[in-house]
């Protein structure tokens, strides 16, 4: 099984989301893991060209529209390949961290990994199993301010991937040892596909 592994967490130290992606690296077993720091390789934003080139057919882009694409295509190569998508995805005021969020819009390109059809949009990722390791001081996983896992399941079931899994950290500020254990737990209870 291969396994895409995305850390967004600006804390590269004692990180709880990148503790619980290391727990369930590890507990998926014994296999070929390709690893995404996005605090350490941070990713470019989106420009006009980029916009631009994903809408141009390749073979009208110019030189700087395929280069703008570059990046792009090394990202959505990595999503493909994997079996598993492991992330690490911290609540940052109540939404993905801006890391996380610069891959999803470097992999969401239309006609690659999703479509749109006269029965509307249909994802092309398709048959990946995705692993959310969600952390944060107060905000529950799945209450009205979690604009972070809400967004997720959407944003990867738009592609596609809709086997999405949730381990929540999600009273760090207010039950630190209790909220990691019960995440812990949850880990534990992965089976490897």
């Amino acid at each position: 099984m291969s396994i895409l592994r995305i850390d967004s967490s600006a804390n590269t130290t004692s990180s709880v989301t990148r503790g619980l992606t290391d727990r369930i690296i590890a507990q998926l077993g014994d296999n070929d893991v390709t690893v995404r720091d996005l605090a350490l390789e941070p990713l470019p934003q989106i420009t006009e060209t980029w916009a631009i080139a994903r809408a141009t057919p390749e073979t009208d882009r110019t030189p700087e529209q395929s280069g703008a694409l570059v990046e792009s295509d090394k990202l959505v190569a990595e999503l493909l390949a994997a079996d598993t998508i492991v992330i690490g995805a911290p609540i940052y005021n109540f939404s993905v961290p801006a890391s996380l969020k610069a891959w999803i819009d470097l992999v969401a390109r239309v006609g690659v990994t999703f479509r749109y059809t006269e029965n509307g949009p249909e994802g092309l990722v398709k048959g990946k199993r995705v692993i959310v390791a969600m952390a944060s001081g107060g905000v529950p996983a799945g209450s009205e301010a979690d604009f972070n896992t809400g967004y997720l399941k959407a944003v990867l079931g738009f592609m596609g991937m809709t086997d999405v899994t949730i381990v929540a950290a999600d009273a760090l500020a207010t039950d630190a040892e209790g909220t990691i254990a019960r995440a812990n737990e949850a880990v534990d209870a992965l089976k490897a596909a």
